[in-house]
Parts: C-alpha cells; structure tokens; sequence
C-alpha cells in the first residue's frame, strides 16, 4: 500500500490509476465518488476524499494476499457478494459508508470466522 501513497501519507491518484489499469472516472465510481472529484486537485486532496480511497485501497490490500494479486482483489471488490452483508457488494458497502464493518468482517474471516 505505501507505494500508493504520496510523501505526505495520501493516496497518490496517478499511481492508484496506473496501479489498477483504469481512468479516474471509474476509480472515483469504485469509491462512491463523482467523477470531476478525481480530477480536481482541490477536490481530490480533500479529507472526505482521501479517507473513501484510502478505506477502499485497505480493503483491497487485506483481500489481495487471499486472492492472490490486487486485480483478482479488485474484482471480488466490485462482483463478490457477502452474504453477511444481504449480498451487497464490497464496492456497494463502502459506497455506502460501511467500509469499517467490511473491515470487522476480513478481520474476523482472518481470525478464522465463517463467511
């Protein structure tokens, strides 16, 4: 994850962009967020939107080592249902505000719980 992160500790877009193989558009729509939001430098650099990347780059981070590479972690991202969570998507649960509880749940899979 560091090496997405700027000298200042935020998420660097280009690098993430570059990383994931995909525009800014489809990144800000895989965090919640609109698409000018990315382009914007005063928009990109902001609290709010840092902290939907950031929480959507850790999610993607701690799935990466089980799914074996951030691409297959980034398509569980957007396709795999939870049951837990009613079926809704990771990519819907942080959308929605309730990456922290998708975070509870990894960790509790990675203390051995049941999916």
């Amino acid at each position: 994850m560091a090496e997405l992160l700027n000298p200042v500790g935020d998420v660097d877009i280009a690098r993430m962009v570059d990383r994931f193989r995909t525009t800014k558009g489809h990144l800000a729509e895989l965090a919640g967020l609109s698409p000018e939001t990315l382009y914007k430098v005063a928009r990109s650099s902001s609290a709010k939107t840092q902290a939907r990347l950031r929480e959507m780059l850790e999610i993607l981070v701690r799935v990466s080592a089980w799914a074996g590479s951030i691409e297959h972690a980034l398509a569980w991202y957007t396709a795999q249902p939870i049951s837990a969570f009613a079926d809704r998507t990771p990519e819907a649960l942080v959308k929605t505000g309730h990456a922290s509880a998708l975070r509870d749940y990894l960790d509790s899979l990675a203390l051995g719980g049941y999916a």
